[in-house]
C-alpha cells in the first residue's frame, strides 16, 4: 500500500449494453404491514441516469433499498440486470446519504477506495496490481489521484464523498445507485461528481440518484422518477419535472418554485 504511482494500463473496457439496466413493474413496497411506496413502473437502461425526486419521506431511499434487495417487494416486480435484486448485488453498487465509515479510522484514500474490489477479489486475497490500477483510476475519475496517500478522516467532507463515489466506481458495476450524493457539497465536488457521473454512463453505467436539486438532475440525468409515497411521473427531464407534477407530488405543502429549486414550507 505504500506505492501509488499509476500504473500503466489501458482504461477499463465499456460495459456490455444487454437488455435494461433497471426494471420497475407497478412495484410496491412496504415495511412489514406498512406500505412505503406504491405503483413504480418504469425502465433505467444501461449508459442513462435517473433521478427520484420527491419530498423528504417520501419513499426514495425506501426505493434504493428495495433495489439493494433490502425491502420486501411485496406487489408488483423490480428486476435488476435481469435478476431479482438479491442475485444482481455483485454488479450495484452503493454510495449512501450517511457512510458507516469512521473519519478517524486511520485508512488512507486508496485503502478505502480499495474496499470497493473486495468483493471481485475476494475477502481473504490481497489486492493485487490491477485492483490498484482500478482504485487509482478510480480516485482520478474523481479529481483526487494526488491525495490517494492521504490519511481519510483529514479530507474535506466534500473530497471523502468523492472518495466514496470512487470506492464504489472500483467495485466495477453495471448499476450504481447513489442516495443524495450532493448534499452539502461544495462547488468543486458537485462538478467532480457531475464529471464522474457522466464518464460512468458514457462507459454504459446506469445510474439511480436520489437529489432534491432540481438543476443537479438537468444535469446529470435524462429521467426523473417523481414520487411521494406513489409514482406521480416517470419520464424525461423536461416533461417531468413541470410546476404542475411538482405541485401535486408536494401537495399538502404551501410550494414554490425559485429557478431550479423546489421551496417547500409548512
Amino acid at each position: 500500500m505504500d506505492d501509488w504511482r499509476v500504473p500503466d494500463a489501458a482504461p477499463a473496457p465499456a460495459q456490455a449494453r444487454t437488455g435494461p439496466a433497471l426494471v420497475f413493474d407497478a412495484a410496491s413496497i412496504a415495511y412489514g404491514d406498512v406500505p412505503v411506496l406504491e405503483g413504480v413502473h418504469g425502465v433505467v437502461a444501461p449508459g442513462e441516469a435517473v433521478a427520484l425526486i420527491g419530498p423528504n419521506g417520501a419513499g426514495k431511499s425506501t426505493l434504493i433499498k428495495a433495489v439493494l434487495g433490502l425491502v420486501p417487494v411485496v406487489s408488483g416486480e423490480i428486476s435488476v440486470l435481469g435478476q431479482p435484486p438479491r442475485q444482481a448485488r455483485r454488479d450495484v453498487a452503493y454510495v449512501p446519504q450517511a457512510d458507516a465509515l469512521d473519519p478517524g479510522f486511520p485508512v488512507t484514500a486508496a485503502q478505502v477506495v480499495l474496499m470497493g474490489r473486495y468483493r471481485r477479489m475476494g475477502w481473504l486475497r490481497r489486492p493485487g496490481r490491477e485492483d490498484r490500477r482500478l482504485a487509482l483510476e478510480a480516485l482520478d475519475a474523481v479529481g483526487l489521484a494526488s491525495r490517494a496517500s492521504t490519511r481519510f478522516g483529514l479530507l474535506s467532507g466534500g473530497q471523502r464523498q468523492r472518495v466514496l463515489l470512487a470506492r464504489a466506481i472500483a467495485q466495477q458495476p453495471r448499476l450504481l445507485l447513489l442516495d443524495e450524493p450532493f448534499n452539502g457539497l461544495d462547488a468543486v465536488s458537485q462538478d467532480a461528481l457531475l464529471a464522474a457521473i457522466a464518464s460512468l454512463k458514457a462507459r454504459g453505467v446506469a445510474v439511480l440518484v436520489s437529489t432534491h436539486d432540481l438543476a443537479l438532475a438537468h444535469l446529470a440525468c435524462d429521467d426523473v422518477c417523481l414520487l411521494n409515497h406513489h409514482q406521480f411521473a416517470f419520464g424525461p427531464v423536461d416533461e417531468t419535472l413541470t410546476p404542475e407534477n411538482l405541485r401535486a407530488a408536494y401537495g399538502g405543502h404551501a410550494l414554490e418554485l425559485r429557478g431550479d429549486r423546489v421551496i417547500v414550507t409548512g
